[in-house]
């Protein structure tokens, strides 16, 4: 499906006033380019640390713009890549003015928004995503037929291509007047995250803006999430955690078994429960439940991910209230230093795109459906004692 621009009779919106925040740690240095957009798998052990982090494989913005260009003129089945300029969004930059690109691939009635590297120090989500877009818009097998005809996939490989460039998790606000960052009341640099910037007293970067009013216009019905977390071992054995399966308004908690009649509460565990049965079948990827310590899980609201499984109208941007199901993966490693070794690279792509293939082709078939959702219980985790929240603190398990 070939993306359509909007209307130019919509009318502006308009951005809240910014509001000023503590700088985070400095930026690192900015990331050399990576020859080969397509990730190999390596032998090594899972995650590697040794040695100095060695970030030269990252992909940058120009790759990403370059290798989605490739795509789109090389696939066999029809991917579309296209800034939010061309799609029509009154807000289509980033911060610093950098394009902000999708890329479509599939004919299907269902809709699905795969997003990457919201936080721009968390790289693989960007190679997982253009290794499945690829493959999506080159492989004539069953299986990806399967998930063309199905769905119509919506990829957004850099979600924060400012904070990618400086290899930092945020993005920094910038005066576009000046070509200057702004600063707040102590002199530092405004930094957001843009994974806390979805909700009613938010939206102050411009990536924001600009991502939600894409997804209130392509209304998918089911999201994906990938991102990375540190070095983890698993709670009771010790064990390597290798990727974190993560909801982010947490199952049986103070808010998803509100939402839908509890139905997204029932869907997002069935997800998750089905990644793990398929990608237990591989020995290099041991998985537990997302959890932040001391049996906490999150139940974030300003999440992007979880704004959209509570329907956020924001300025009425959202009228009819669109929601749907979202599944974040948390591979284990970033680019802080010893915890991201150049060894675990393939590794850390290949489960992403397993565990991306296996939910979305259980979702074409109604396996994920079918899913026992209290076997979310036989994850390995710690016993839960509390939600860790973006607005009531801490909340103990009742």
């Amino acid at each position: 499906m070939k993306h359509q621009p909007k209307s130019s009779t919509n009318q502006p919106v308009a951005k809240p006033k910014r509001y000023r925040s503590l700088a985070a740690a400095a930026a690192l240095a900015v990331v050399i380019p990576f020859s080969a957009a397509t990730p190999v798998l390596a032998d090594a052990n899972f995650p590697s640390t040794e040695g100095n982090t060695n970030i030269s494989s990252i992909l940058t913005y120009d790759d990403v713009v370059k290798e989605l260009r490739k795509l789109e003129k090389t696939s066999r089945f029809g991917v579309d890549a296209f800034t939010l300029e061309e799609a029509g969004t009154q807000v289509n930059k980033s911060e610093q003015g950098r394009d902000l690109w999708v890329a479509t691939v599939g004919n299907g009635a269902e809709h699905v928004w795969i997003q990457g590297r919201i936080h721009g120090n968390e790289p693989y989500g960007t190679d997982s995503i253009l290794t499945l877009l690829k493959d999506l818009g080159t492989n004539g097998s069953s299986e990806y037929q399967l998930l063309r005809d199905k769905f119509t996939f919506h990829f957004i490989p850099m979600y924060n291509p400012d904070g990618a460039e400086a290899n930092i998790r945020h993005t920094v606000l910038w005066d576009q007047a000046n070509n200057l960052p702004e600063f707040g009341s102590n002199g530092r640099e405004q930094r957001i995250d843009l994974n806390r910037d979805w909700t009613p007293n938010g939206f102050v970067a411009n990536e924001s803006l600009a991502f939600y009013e894409y997804w209130t216009d392509v209304k998918p019905a089911y999201g994906i999430d990938i991102h990375h977390q540190g070095l983890k071992k698993e709670w009771g054995t010790g064990d390597d955690v290798t990727l974190s399966l993560g909801i982010s308004l947490a199952p049986g908690g103070p808010t998803l078994p509100g939402i839908k009649d509890g139905a997204y509460d029932e869907l997002t565990r069935q997800m998750h429960v089905y990644v793990y049965d398929e990608l237990s079948k591989y020995g290099s990827i041991n998985m537990d439940r997302y959890q932040v310590g001391n049996g906490q899980e999150i139940d974030i609201k300003g999440g992007v991910v979880s704004a959209m499984m509570l329907g956020l109208n924001y300025q009425g941007m959202n009228p009819e209230g669109h929601s749907n199901p979202v599944v974040f993966f948390e591979t284990s490693g970033n680019t802080s230093d010893g915890s991201l070794g150049q060894k675990a690279r393939g590794k850390s792509i290949k489960q992403n795109l397993l565990a991306m293939k296996e939910l979305l082709l259980g979702l074409a078939t109604g396996e994920v459906q079918q899913e026992d959702a209290d076997r979310w219980e036989d994850i390995p985790h710690q016993p839960v004692t509390g939600y860790s929240t973006d607005y009531a603190g801490t909340i103990p398990v009742p």
